[in-house]
């Protein structure tokens, strides 16, 4: 069974840094894309960022040149370095690691989600 545990969230003043950590573990023998989503009150998820495992990413238009995401594939871990945080980056943050191969096949997998608030 995979599990991913993500930590990192928290309360922070708008104009402020936060960086997400999500590590995968079990028996893992390859993950294809790790990502962030995240979910404000009343709206639907949304991709935030996303890394593949030759280190290609994609990223929101409203997060470009403010957030980064970053992959060890040696940790099966993916980081969120968020920089000039508003508060409409207020949400909660999943992370996703997309065809994850075990033993079992291929499967997606989600974390539990970690709770980022911007407010002064």
């Amino acid at each position: 069974q995979v599990q991913l545990v993500e930590s990192g969230g928290g309360l922070v003043q708008p104009g402020g840094s936060l960086r997400l950590s999500c590590a995968a573990s079990g028996s893992i023998f390859s993950i294809n894309v790790m990502g962030w989503y995240r979910q404000a009150p009343g709206k639907q998820r949304e991709l935030v960022a996303a890394i593949t495992s030759g280190g290609n990413t994609n990223y929101a238009d409203s997060v470009k040149g403010r957030f980064t995401i970053s992959r060890d594939n040696a940790k099966n871990t993916v980081y969120l370095q968020m920089n000039s945080l508003k508060p409409e980056d207020t949400a909660v943050y999943y992370c996703k690691a997309d065809r994850v191969r075990t033993t079992a096949g291929w499967k997606d997998y989600w974390g539990q989600g970690t709770q980022v608030t911007v407010s002064s």
